[in-house]
Parts: C-alpha cells; structure tokens; sequence
C-alpha cells in the first residue's frame, strides 16, 4: 500500500508498505456537522442569551486562541457580527507561554476581520503583561493572571476542545489559564502535568484541571463562551455557546465522538502524524508522541511525522533530554526541580524508557541524536529501516496523532 501522510501546510509524505505489515490507518472519527452549528448554538445558548449578556455592558474583552489552535475563531466572529458591534470590543490574545502571533497566524485568527481590529487586539505576554493575584489554589498555584480579562466588564471565550494530553482537554476554562496568565503561574500549573492523574481525556482528579476550574471560580465573573468541536477535517462539527462550564462538558462529550478511537490491542511500532498547525515545532508535536503511546507495545517503535516548521520550540525541553541516554536519569533529574517545559520533556521521556522513538522532520538530525531521538529524511527511509528490524512487524498509522486518542478496548 502506498501512505500518503500530511507534512507540513499542505505538503505530503509518502511511503510504500505491505498490506501484511499495515495494522491500519486511524484518525478522528468521520462525523457531519456544518457552519450552521455556530449560529445554533447562538440561538440556543445555555444560560443567558449574547444580547442579554451585553446588555450594559462597558468593557466587552474577547479571550482567543492563537496560531498553534485549529479554533475557526474568524468563523465565529462572523457569526457573531450578526448581534453586535466587534468594533466596541477588545481582543486578548492567549498566548499561554507561547510566543506573539505572526501576521500570518493573525490573518489566520481574525480573517476578514482583522483590518478593521487590528487597533483593538492585545497579545497575552506571559513575562511581561501587567497580572492580578488571584490568590493561591488548592494545589499551591499562584494564580495570576492578565489585568485585562480580570477586569473586564464583560468576557467573551472563543474556544476549541479537542483531547489534551495533561489537562485532559482544551477548552474553557483553558483559555484563562493557562492562556493569559502570568509565566509564574503557568510554571506552577504544568508542574502539575508530571503527576500521574494528569492525562488525556482525564478531569476528575487531575490537577491540572483543577487549577484552572480554582481561576476561575475566584474571578466570580460570568463569561459567555463560544466553544467549538471540529471534525478530522477541522471543519466545524459541533458548537456550544453561553455558560462556560456547561458549554465546555457538552463540547467534551463531542470531541470523544470525534478523537477517541478504539482499537484492539497495541501494535509493535506506530506512525504519529502531527499535522498544519500543530507541527509548529518539536515542543508542540509532542502532544502527538503522548498520543501515540496507548497504541504501542512495550519495546516498539514510535515514528513522529511532523515538519517542525519553527525548529525545536523550547531550549529547556530539549537541553533535559540531552542529559543522558539513559531516560530513567533524565525523569528522576527532572523531578529534582522544575522549569516551565520539563513536563514535556518527562513525557516523552517516559516513553522513551518503554519504547524508541523515531522522527521525519525538518529538524537538525544531530540534535534529534542528542535527543536520544533517531532521524530520518524520508518517511519510506523510517518504514524500510522499522521492517528490516522488525520484518513482522504491525504497524498503527495516527493520523492526526496530536489530537486522536486510541483506546485499547479491552483496556476499557
């Protein structure tokens, strides 16, 4: 058979494989929706409707996702531009830890909106915006977070959910932290992501999650959200709209229909795609690796697809995984004392120590090494070299590896 995986904005990979050794190819569920669903949830909000919610409203603050999110933010706006005025309002963007948007990202957010915004946008600077203290959760974060969602009169969330391999899922209450909070609270939070409740498709018990529900709970503000679950085409297949807590966990059923993909039992080596926009970097294809993990026997491999088009993404996630290639060293190091980024290093180094990892990317070969990550240049070159090694062995394809969950069923 010959693979045809996606690489980069629009590019593609190729790969000739025996059906023999082809375990298969599974992604995101193939589910209909339309553009339509944003309108229906508009009309059908849970809680207050928009037109009530604004009603006196002063200082009116879009919370947005930036460039590494799939949110058809631009389709919502358009939407939206049917009940009030875009123009009286401010747009936050929520950056997280990560860097300023490109002009390219920005037209990617705001689309035809974005000349006649472009005044009215903030980009959330984790180090350098001004942030209120919240005060501390339950898990000993200081929650800080951007003075001006704090403050705003009214809050508007404009948000995708979609599996997330430590807060369980996207979404929300994501949006306010880690979105815009301050870099100290964000290094708190994902401290978090080491414990091991904090998983994919988990939120009762996990940490993380809890943290960001504390946020929100002492901000005392009502926020109207708009809350998207896409299908594996990222075309719009479902939307929720008004109380955010309530709009979150229908979009999370949703986004289980979506990227919770059974399969029967774990395969000798797995290929993990992932694909526009979230091959940004190592650092972001991550998420796809995490993914990868619950379809991979004990001793297989792991082939990670992605560009990488901005390089490795986080200096500190890959000077810890350097450390030694002995990955056992590398967790207990990174236990001792943590930075922001750590966690993503635990992560695949966790799976390092039950598995090899492979990559096709655009990334400098010898760093990959120095990884204890083995680089290939070509996506056959990785299928060749796995069934000289393994000749029998069955291979899983992940499309969009960075959001779709395999789930052994008999793990169940």
């Amino acid at each position: 058979m010959l693979l045809k995986l996606p690489y980069g904005e629009g590019g593609v990979l190729k790969a000739k494989i025996s059906d023999e050794n082809l375990a298969g190819i599974v992604g995101p569920h193939e589910v209909h929706g339309s553009a339509e669903e944003i309108e229906k949830a508009l009309c059908g909000p849970f809680g207050r409707s928009l037109d009530s919610f604004l009603k006196g409203a002063e200082d009116v603050v879009f919370l947005v996702n930036d460039g590494t999110r799939p949110t058809p933010t631009a389709k919502v706006l358009d939407a939206l531009s049917e009940q009030m005025d875009l123009e009286q309002a401010r747009y936050l963007i929520a950056t997280g830890a990560h860097r300023a948007p490109t002009e390219g990202e920005l037209n990617f957010i705001f689309g035809d909106h974005l000349e006649a915004l472009r005044e009215r946008i903030v980009v959330h600077d984790a180090r350098r915006s001004p942030c209120v203290h919240l005060g501390v959760s339950k898990n000993g974060t200081d929650m800080e977070v951007n003075e001006i969602a704090v403050n705003a009169n009214r809050l508007i969330i404009i948000t995708s959910v979609e599996p997330h391999y430590f807060a369980g899922y996207t979404g929300g209450r994501k949006s306010f932290l880690p979105g815009v909070a301050s870099f100290r609270t964000i290094e708190q939070n994902h401290k978090l992501a080491m414990r091991p409740e904090a998983q994919t498709l988990a939120l009762e018990g996990n940490p993380v999650h809890e943290d960001m529900m504390d946020a929100l709970s002492v901000v005392r503000k009502e926020v109207f959200s708009i809350q998207v679950v896409l299908d594996r085409h990222q075309r719009i297949y479902k939307a929720a709209a008004g109380d955010l807590h309530k709009a979150f966990h229908s979009a999370v059923s949703w986004a289980n229909e979506v990227f919770s993909i059974a399969i029967r039992k774990r395969y000798d080596a797995v290929i993990s795609v992932a694909p526009y926009p979230m091959d940004v970097d190592l650092y972001q294809s991550q998420k796809a690796i995490d993914n990868a993990k619950w379809a991979l026997k004990e001793g297989g491999t792991l082939i990670l697809v992605s560009k990488c088009r901005e390089g490795l993404g986080d200096e500190v996630f890959v000077e810890q995984l350097c450390l030694s290639s002995d990955k056992r060293k590398v967790l207990e190091a990174l236990h001792e004392e943590y930075r922001l980024g750590f966690h993503k290093a635990a992560k695949v180094a966790e799976v390092m120590c039950h598995a090899d990892i492979w990559a096709v990317t655009a990334l400098d070969p010898e760093v990959l090494r120095r990884m204890g990550i083995l680089p290939f240049r070509t996506l056959q070159e990785a299928v060749d070299e796995l069934l000289r090694q393994k000749p029998k062995a069955e291979v899983l394809v992940l499309l969009d590896g960075s959001v779709t969950v395999p789930k052994v069923q008999d793990d169940e």
